[in-house]
């Protein structure tokens, strides 16, 4: 009996430990959130590269080994919080035509300190469907949340790769249910 409660003690403090620590990270003068230590902010040239779009994210960080990410955009939007219902069908269709398949684990509209976010949880492949190449298809792990505050979309969104969901899926919805936007 012993030797079981030994056991479970041992495991327990494993899963402690192993546990990813947070510390708040100032984005912008209203936008806070929990991230893991050891991210870092990517350089511009990094988010060129990696996050080509018209809007460039107000921020991005990754983890040490760059296979991590949190960005947070923030644009114009002619459409107000009591529109949500509406964009999450409208978000989940944009997601389902930029990936070759979607494997949604949660899609829906959550209260995270007292704002109300589209959170879309999910797996995506990406598969070159060009025929020119066999390079095996892209599998990534991620979450997007996105909120509307006055006349501003904000997109939140946190990546990693497949092979490293069972070891950044709690982080990553501890990382995404820490965002605070102050009024």
């Amino acid at each position: 009996m012993r030797y079981l409660a030994f056991l479970v003690i041992l495991m327990l403090a494993g899963a402690t430990f192993g546990q990813t620590k947070l510390k708040k990270t100032q984005i912008s003068k209203e936008i806070s959130v929990m991230l893991p230590r050891d991210f870092t902010p990517m350089p511009d040239d990094g988010i060129a590269r990696r996050y080509p779009a018209t809007t460039k994210p107000l921020a991005v960080f990754t983890s040490p080994n760059g296979q991590v990410d949190f960005s947070v955009t923030q644009k114009r939007s002619q459409f107000r919080s009591r529109d949500l219902n509406m964009l999450q069908d409208i978000y989940k269709a944009n997601l389902l035509e930029k990936f070759t398949d979607v494997d949604f684990i949660r899609e829906e509209i959550v209260d995270i300190k007292g704002e109300q976010y589209i959170v879309f949880e999910f797996v995506s492949k990406m598969a070159d469907e060009r025929g020119t190449t066999n390079l095996a298809p892209v599998q990534k792990y991620s979450i997007i949340q996105y909120t509307i505050k006055g006349n501003q979309l904000m997109v939140f969104t946190m990546h990693a790769p497949f092979i490293l969901k069972n070891d950044w899926q709690t982080t990553m919805r501890d990382v995404m249910s820490s965002i605070k936007i102050k009024v």
